[in-house]
């Protein structure tokens, strides 16, 4: 993702935020973020608003009681992130220097959910006092119809006109004529009668009984139809959670003895599915809100890599999205040519005119590769050579692009070049614009060829030879594992740092090695290209404190002349980085190590708000007793931070799942002490639903099968 180092898409913070966490909720293209209370603020960082298709289409929305907000006793959104739901009462109400309505006589409570484009609220009031309330309320609300990189701190040199308001007695019509000719507009509807409306307020004169109730609702609608108007709340709560129950069948069940897993993995879960729910994208996880709430080529990619073993169809979402809007042609204004995988696709009014590049922009390095490797996984997983077939094409026009224009000088190596003015000049995993420099601190020069990203071309040669004997390509099947083979030869001999005892983060335009301590490094254990002496090294540098901050791998060591923990990618924790290193260091058979990532991250997911994980954390060594240091413009959620735990417990037990041979094997299955028992419930295996226990029993883990009769096939390896 485009980092605070790509000083155009610098995501910007003037103030300090006004909450320690905001409170979010998205539906497809619709992402809502707003405070504790439920209200939208324009103060403190400025991300709040309820978002539509990268436009911002509510800046504003205050709930206010006697003229003041209320005062916040609890909110939460609920664990399959559908409802938001807060608890409110009054403050003290005075008159003549006396308290005429006590804090707390009221109670007010107050719900929201999305669906279908439409954001919908119910406020209800409850009197629990001895006498009558009368209570002015007011709702007032705006909408700046900013775009998405407006908000994260761009300026624009004109933007488009706000259209006169439209009014009625039960709505009001917030309309804005942007420079590509789209009118967004944004419908409030209220029920009941209020006192008075206007195109920003409305007031109620709400009387209560002692004990009496009375409920408000209300819908704002983000939409370029001007004749589309909400259902009602009732019918629409009913559909959501209707769809929301479906999707969740399609993800097992987990649980253990430890509370803590428990609700972290139940976070995690519903975080992948609301990144995905209502995506026009069937089974595309969308990366992050609110910053990347679209299609990221990689971190689906990635995503889906994560959550193969437990939900192969987003595995299967992803490659169909990414195989449909492959380059076909070359386009320096976008990065794209022909094979490339897409980084990154927006809708918004500044990628529609040109002013940022990412309508349909290409600018990764690694996706492509990613993509292939993606490809053989989900065959491996599922058995389903139909679709490998149909995919093929795709295949091999991504080997292509690898061939020919990933690797433009021709030294065996895939490398990147920032094409487009506008577009990213480190264009790996770590996309700021200072992540990629040498031991001195110097920004490296391009051609960049990162160290990963020729681990991941060749997982990918490999993967394509696999996928050959789909595509009756045996004869290329070999030629590839040939060319892998070079590859990693090449990559020990021009990467490997012996001082360092690690590999090189990246070789320059004068093939000069960027010798840094870097998390890229595990990234080369989980794709295979590392010798076994040398992987075993790499974990040890890993595992040293300057890399190792207790909660995590950091980016860059502490040694590093960029190193800063309070930086995007320079010394920061990211929780997908860990898990991919968690993975590579079970491939080489480090799993206690795994294991150490595992409960860093545990640890972590217990002290964060909603058990959530976030995009990324802070870099600073773990104190006894204190939590972590939170970056303060982190995506929350992030799908890769979500689906982390799913791939570090796979590698940790070591399960792979053959679909075709309805065969589940665990290869030296492993769980750390703070994990005595794990259930899985509903796995599925080549159509067939098994369900799994495991128990820690001193160094060695036993699994079994619920249901004897299945037809499901356990095998489970010791070493």
């Amino acid at each position: 993702m485009d980092g605070p180092g790509t000083q155009h898409y610098y995501i910007a913070t003037s103030q300090s935020p006004t909450d320690d966490r905001a409170r979010v909720l998205k539906y497809g293209r619709t992402f809502f973020v707003f405070d504790r209370l439920g209200d939208v603020q324009t103060s403190g960082m400025g991300e709040q608003g309820l978002f539509f298709e990268d436009t911002r289409h509510l800046s504003e929305l205050m709930v206010l009681l006697w003229g003041t907000r209320p005062l916040l006793l609890s909110s939460t959104v609920e664990t399959g992130n559908f409802l938001f739901a807060g608890d409110l009462a009054n403050l003290d109400v005075s008159r003549n220097n006396e308290v005429v309505v006590p804090r707390g006589t009221l109670h007010v409570l107050r719900s929201r959910f999305l669906w279908n484009n439409t954001c919908y609220e119910e406020i209800e009031f409850v009197n629990h006092g001895l006498s009558e309330l009368f209570i002015p309320f007011r709702t007032t609300f705006d909408a700046d119809f900013a775009d998405i990189f407006e908000v994260r701190g761009m300026r624009r040199p004109q933007r488009g006109n706000r259209l006169p308001p439209e009014m009625d007695e039960q709505s009001v019509l917030l309309s804005y004529a942007g420079l590509d000719h789209v009118v967004r507009r944004t419908r409030i509807q209220w029920d009941g009668s209020p006192t008075h409306a206007t195109e920003r307020a409305l007031d109620y004169d709400v009387r209560l009984r002692p004990k009496e109730r009375t409920s408000f609702r209300l819908s704002i609608s983000c939409d370029s139809d001007p004749e589309r108007h909400a259902i009602s709340y009732s019918k629409a709560i009913n559909a959501a959670r209707h769809e929301l129950n479906k999707m969740g069948e399609s993800f097992p069940r987990m649980y253990s003895s430890n509370s803590r897993f428990n609700d972290w993995i139940n976070r995690s879960i519903a975080d992948v599915q609301m990144m995905m729910v209502g995506n026009p994208e069937k089974n595309y996880p969308y990366a992050g809100v609110p910053w990347f709430g679209t299609v990221f080529g990689r971190d689906g990619i990635i995503t889906a890599l994560q959550t193969l073993w437990l939900n192969p169809a987003i595995a299967k979402g992803v490659l169909e999205c990414l195989a449909s809007s492959q380059a076909d042609k070359v386009d320096a204004a976008v990065e794209a040519e022909p094979g490339k995988i897409l980084h990154e696709m927006r809708c918004g009014e500044m990628a529609a005119l040109g002013e940022v590049p990412f309508g349909k922009y290409y600018g990764s390095v690694d996706a492509t590769a990613l993509f292939i490797m993606l490809a053989r996984a989900y065959c491996e997983r599922t058995g389903d050579s139909k679709f490998i077939q149909h995919l093929w094409p795709h295949i091999e026009r991504a080997l292509n692009w690898i061939d020919e224009f990933g690797d433009t000088d021709r030294d065996g190596f895939v490398e990147y070049k920032q094409r487009s003015a506008k577009g990213l000049v480190q264009q790996g995993w770590k996309d700021s614009n200072d992540s990629i420099f040498h031991a001195d601190g110097s920004i490296a020069q391009p051609p960049i060829a990162l160290c990963e990203v020729q681990g991941y071309v060749y997982a990918a040669k490999l993967a394509a030879a696999y996928l050959c004997r789909f595509a009756g390509g045996s004869p290329r099947a070999a030629a590839l594992e040939v060319e892998a083979e070079d590859l990693r030869a090449r990559f020990e001999e021009q990467f490997w740092c012996e001082d360092l005892s690690t590999y090189a983060l990246a070789l320059d335009g004068q093939k000069r090695p960027c010798r840094v301590r870097t998390s890229n490094a595990g990234h080369c254990l989980y794709t295979g290209i590392a010798s076994p002496e040398r992987a075993r090294r790499v974990a040890e540098t890993l595992f040293e404190p300057e890399s190792f901050s207790g909660w995590g791998v950091r980016t860059v060591a502490t040694s590093g002349a960029r190193y800063n923990p309070l930086s995007y990618h320079n010394g920061s924790i990211w929780p997908h980085d860990n898990s991919l290193i968690a993975s590579g260091l079970a491939k080489y058979g480090h799993k206690e190590l795994a294991g150490r990532i595992f409960m860093g991250l545990l640890d972590l997911s217990s002290m964060v708000d909603l058990h959530r994980l976030p995009e990324l954390f802070c870099g600073i060594d773990r104190r006894a007793g204190e939590g972590p240091t939170l970056y303060p413009v982190a995506c929350s959620p992030q799908a890769w931070a979500a689906a982390a735990p799913f791939l570090i417990l796979q590698a940790c037990l070591g399960i792979s799942i053959d679909a075709e041979r309805k065969r589940i094997l665990f290869d030296d299955p492993y769980l750390p002490e703070g994990i005595p028992t794990l259930a899985i419930k509903d796995l599925n295996c080549g159509g067939v639903n098994v369900d799994l226990f495991l128990e820690r029993r001193e160094n060695s883990v036993l699994v079994h099968k619920g249901g004897t009769a299945s037809a499901i096939e356990i095998v489970t390896i010791v070493s």
